[in-house]
């Protein structure tokens, strides 16, 4: 490995005209590819294997051409003060905005608020509900546009007007807080090499990485019915994980320099060591992302493939173009301790001064271990505490900010109808094997009627065929609610008995049932993967280290900081801690894939450290040193730069918290979070007092499974007699090119 990868560093340093000119060609023509593709359209979403998708399925046969799953609306009228929706002119406007509303060409049906009794009590609201033939993912923006300006028609007639549902889904807002986080980055950077041109190579790689990933996959789009929500993960973990890559590589090739390297010979030597532990790196992110597709959920499927994608791209760039570009920079680039004149004044550092920072660290952790290690295992227990009360569940329009319509809605609903009004359960009759098709709807209508938390069940509405049934059922919560779910998971109860006495099958649907059935399947395949992640990447990881208990290790470490990073998450989106500074305005169940997710990702990420730091202490122990000194070895050499690495991924994912949408909001702050309890408390803290307290067993191995594992040569052992050869053979240039396009 290291040898090959030495000698890709070297024909990209000579070769760098031509490997820049192949990577400007492919953001080319992802670029082109994806202005001349056609427009997406919202992604379809499914769920195989719930009930409620068998139920959606089952409505699509039995009911042919009504779309059981297509969008909805609800068009929510409030009068003015003084002023009641029955009265004759507020009347007039709401007939003529159902009218509106039914002129176009996607809408199935329109329900008359007076006509279907949807006007409150004290008859201040009403609400017109809007059903389309397509699903929410599916709609057109000319039936949104004509959904809004129809609403807006009847704002300026007087009436308060907002819309919620699915067919007016919000479009996700990143804000300004995105570029602050790659402007830190930058910063970091600037201050980690003192050069603003080396600062500048690992963002330009990054966002070149990242402009061919989200090019590309906005050019497959709509042939892979890929959402938004594909593109802002891949441009999130593309971003983060391209930083870090390059940034490993440039402070390696500027080690090497200070060591008195040729700058080609250091360019090859930078990518053969620094180089091997980016590729296993970007392995274990790409498994744990790809890893996603166990959960069986097509939509999570598809950002995990995208992003890994994105990952292995820009893995790509920082084997091939950072070298190149190192090439086109030369002596601009100053060897590890030299500042650019601009910063520093070009002056060189002193040869004999004070250990840095690390190594200074380091010697304090491996002096006293075991009190380093309590501090840090305790401190993430603390952190976890908030953890055990962990409410998982699906967002609806109550959790989106007070400044959008659909939130708006929602509350003009609840405070007119009642919370359950806002989450109103299908429950769908299957009486074809039924000896009494009518009995048993009645049955189900009466004993649906008889249990808790529900407000209003309306009668049966059988098809053609007198063999299906459909009944509505409102509870008294609102849809988030664990008193929804018990009343979801009380009425399938119900239709086991019903099923034994009348041979009549009663399935639950609808959006809320839908959201809790995808809890159940997030929750029921975390375990599965994360075997399959953290095995694989455990197995990866004895080759990388010829270990076994320095993965053992990182995966405990790594179980350690996510379960920190998860307390923290119900911290604030779920108690409602600091939640006015994260601008988190309604607290409530945490995103039911948020676990799953941050297990994968998180795994991903915190294994690049412990590839990056725990190399150059093999490193240096197979060059001879005792383990102590191999971990103050390894922190001399690498703890900066991890540091600056670390620091900047928080500071893309922090980036995200800024979005208007609940999901990304809170999948940046828990993947933030994450990095700074892996970084610094695990792989700075832990990670150093366990090794220190192991010696030389942390790199013990049984000898049979040495000779079964194959010598992938991480540390760049080999690299020594290949430098020498290379160093007084020159004119062999050519003849290794060949060799290395053949392999």
């Amino acid at each position: 490995m290291a040898t090959f990868l030495y000698k890709l560093g070297r024909l990209a340093f000579r070769r760098r005209h031509f490997v820049a000119l192949i990577w400007v060609a492919l953001l080319t023509l992802a670029g082109v590819g994806a202005a001349s593709a056609p427009a997406a359209g919202n992604t379809s979403f499914s769920i195989p294997g719930t009930e409620a998708q068998k139920a959606f399925d089952l409505l699509d046969q039995r009911f042919p051409g009504t779309s059981s799953d297509g969008a909805t609306a609800r068009v929510v009228f409030k009068a003015p003060t003084g002023e009641k929706m029955t009265d004759k002119l507020n009347k007039a406007t709401v007939k003529k905005t159902v009218k509106e509303l039914s002129e176009g060409s996607e809408v199935a049906s329109v329900a008359d608020p007076y006509k279907g009794k949807a006007v409150s009590k004290n008859g201040t609201i009403a609400y017109a509900s809007v059903t389309y033939k397509v699903s929410g993912m599916e709609l057109e923006d000319s039936s949104r546009d004509a959904l809004k300006a129809a609403a807006q028609d009847a704002r300026d007639a007087g009436l308060t007007v907002e819309v919620g549902g699915d067919a007016l889904s919000a479009t996700p807002e990143t804000g300004s807080s995105e570029v602050i986080g790659i402007a830190i980055a930058a910063v970091v950077l600037v201050i980690t090499f003192g050069s603003l041109l080396a600062a500048g190579f690992p963002l330009l790689t990054a966002i070149i990485g990242v402009g061919i990933g989200v090019s590309t996959i906005t050019a497959l789009a709509s042939a892979l019915d890929l959402g938004s929500t594909t593109s802002t993960l891949a441009t999130m973990i593309g971003l983060a994980v391209g930083i870090d890559y390059a940034l490993f590589i440039v402070s390696r090739y500027r080690a090497e320099l200070a060591e008195g390297r040729e700058r080609e010979e250091a360019a090859g030597r930078a990518v053969g060591t620094a180089g091997s532990a980016v590729v296993f790196a970007g392995l274990t992110v790409v498994i744990a992302l790809v890893g996603l597709s166990v959960v069986n959920i097509p939509m999570l499927t598809k950002m995990g493939v995208a992003a890994a994608g994105t990952v292995a791209i820009a893995v790509l760039i920082a084997l091939t173009l950072i070298p190149a570009l190192l090439g086109f920079a030369g002596r601009k680039i100053k060897p590890a301790g030299e500042k650019s004149k601009l910063l520093g004044g070009g002056r060189a550092a002193k040869k004999a001064g004070k250990p840095n920072m690390g190594t200074r660290w380091a010697s304090f952790v491996v002096r006293r271990p075991v009190a380093v290690l309590l501090l840090g295992v305790v401190g993430l227990g603390a952190a976890a505490v908030p953890a055990a009360s962990l409410q998982l569940g699906l967002g609806d329009d109550g959790s989106q900010p007070t400044s959008t319509t659909q939130r708006r809605a929602y509350d003009l609903l609840s405070d007119g109808f009642g919370p359950g009004f806002n989450g109103p359960l299908m429950v769908v009759i299957d009486a074809k094997d039924s000896a009494h098709p009518k009995a048993a709807f009645n049955k189900v209508d009466h004993d649906i009627k008889g249990l808790k938390d529900v407000v209003t069940v309306t009668p049966a509405a059988p098809n053609k065929a007198g063999d299906t049934a459909t009944i509505t059922v409102i509870p008294k919560s609102k849809p988030s609610s664990a008193t929804t779910e018990d009343l979801v998971h009380a009425i399938r109860d119900q239709g086991t008995e019903i099923t034994a006495d009348t041979d009549a099958k009663v399935l639950v649907t609808g959006s809320t049932a839908m959201n809790i059935d995808v809890s159940q399947k997030l929750n029921d395949a975390l375990i599965p993967y994360l075997v399959l992640v953290v095995g694989l990447a455990f197995l990866l990881l004895i080759v990388v280290f010829r270990s076994i208990l320095v993965p053992l290790k990182a995966a405990l470490g790594f179980l350690l900081s996510v379960m920190a990073a998860l307390g923290a998450v119900v911290a604030v989106f779920q108690w409602g801690w600091l939640s006015g500074l994260l601008g988190v305005e309604e607290t409530g169940p945490v995103m039911s894939m948020m676990p799953i997710f941050m297990v994968g990702v998180v795994f991903g990420l915190a294994m690049d450290y412990e590839v990056f730091l725990v190399t150059r202490m093999r490193e240096a122990y197979v060059h001879g040193e005792k383990p102590s000194q191999a971990v103050v070895t390894g922190f001399k050499h690498g703890a900066r730069v991890v540091t600056a690495a670390a620091v900047i991924m928080m500071a893309v994912f922090s980036g995200f918290i800024g979005s208007s949408e609940s999901m990304i909001k809170m999948i940046g702050f828990g993947l933030a979070i994450a990095v700074f309890f892996d970084a610094f408390i695990v792989r700075m803290a832990i990670v150093p007092a366990v090794l220190a307290l192991l010696g030389k067993r942390a790199w013990w191995l049984p000898k049979w499974l040495d000779r079964l594992l194959p010598n992938v040569d991480v540390e760049g052992e080999g690299l020594k007699a290949l430098s020498d050869e290379n160093a007084g053979h020159d004119s062999g240039r050519d003849e290794e090119d060949r060799e290395l396009i053949r392999a």
